[in-house]
């Protein structure tokens, strides 16, 4: 059984906050896009191994047992003792990016997990077992335009369609650290919520919709700056840095059809969005 996993977008992100425990609180708008990993598990018959990771496309770090989509089956393998499972993960979606890649990815394998092995757990359910993977991992539960609160953790719906335009999604070949994003932040409210600034025309968000990251981001990775002004300079009717970065898209209108576009990056994607 397989699924294919996809990267989300930040429109706006405002660090409101810092809280007691450390944390910031921020408000933000989820939006999904068609930039997508695939993940397929199967059985794994006659092993004493509860599972065993199969893992290609872009490289990831770290040790089997530290990715998500492994904790999320360790997650429902305690709760509902499942069997042995080979776990094949192609990875297309860049970390270090602000799209959510191992987020979404832990996410489906609960979705997956759910449907093969006929857990009958309803999508509130999912969306709190996603929860303890990671704050943003329910986002990709239901999958749709959300605005999220809190820690990025809690979700309202909002009346949001992007149909029709042209997105460009653009990766140095940096990373940016969260942390030290986060170290130069100076919390603040903004004059007008996101909830608001998204009910208007795309074409003014460019003045009023910010993503407060790029103020700490931008001194240290100039790059990532003139990729945002390059997309102006194309075309682009809105353009940001996704999350804390280090990707920054542009959104190009419907009517105008755009060809690929060439830019000094690790990564680039283009797609009409639906």
């Amino acid at each position: 059984m397989i699924t294919f996993p996809n990267a989300k977008i930040n429109l706006g992100l405002n660090i409101t906050e810092k809280r007691p425990d450390g944390y910031h609180n921020l408000e933000t708008v989820f939006y999904p896009i068609p930039l997508e990993d695939a993940l397929e598990i199967t059985i794994l018959n006659d092993s004493k191994q509860k599972f065993v990771l199969h893992q290609s496309g872009l490289e990831i770090s770290g040790e089997p047992e530290t990715n998500l989509v492994v904790k999320a089956y360790l997650l429902l393998e305690q709760e509902f003792q499942l069997p042995p499972v080979d776990i094949y993960l192609y990875k297309h979606i860049p970390s270090g990016a602000g799209l959510g890649g191992g987020s979404a990815d832990a996410a489906f394998m609960l979705k997956l997990l759910n449907e093969k092995f006929n857990l009958h757990l309803a999508d509130e359910k999912l969306e709190e077992y996603a929860a303890i993977l990671g704050a943003d991992c329910a986002f990709f539960i239901k999958n749709k335009p959300i605005f999220a609160e809190g820690i990025g953790n809690i979700f309202s719906p909002v009346d949001l369609s992007l149909k029709g335009y042209q997105l460009v999604l653009v990766k140095p070949d940096v990373f940016v650290s969260t942390r030290d994003a986060f170290s130069q932040i100076k919390p603040h409210y903004p004059d007008h919520s996101l909830k608001e600034i998204i009910k208007r025309p795309v074409s003014e968000w460019k003045n009023c919709m910010f993503n407060d990251f790029e103020e700490s981001v931008f001194p240290q990775y100039p790059v990532i700056e003139e990729i945002k002004k390059e997309l102006y300079s194309k075309g682009a009717i809105y353009a940001a840095m996704s999350g804390s970065g280090s990707s920054v898209f542009g959104l190009f209108s419907p009517e105008e059809k755009i060809t690929k576009m060439d830019f000094e990056a690790a990564f680039c994607f283009q797609a009409e969005l639906k």
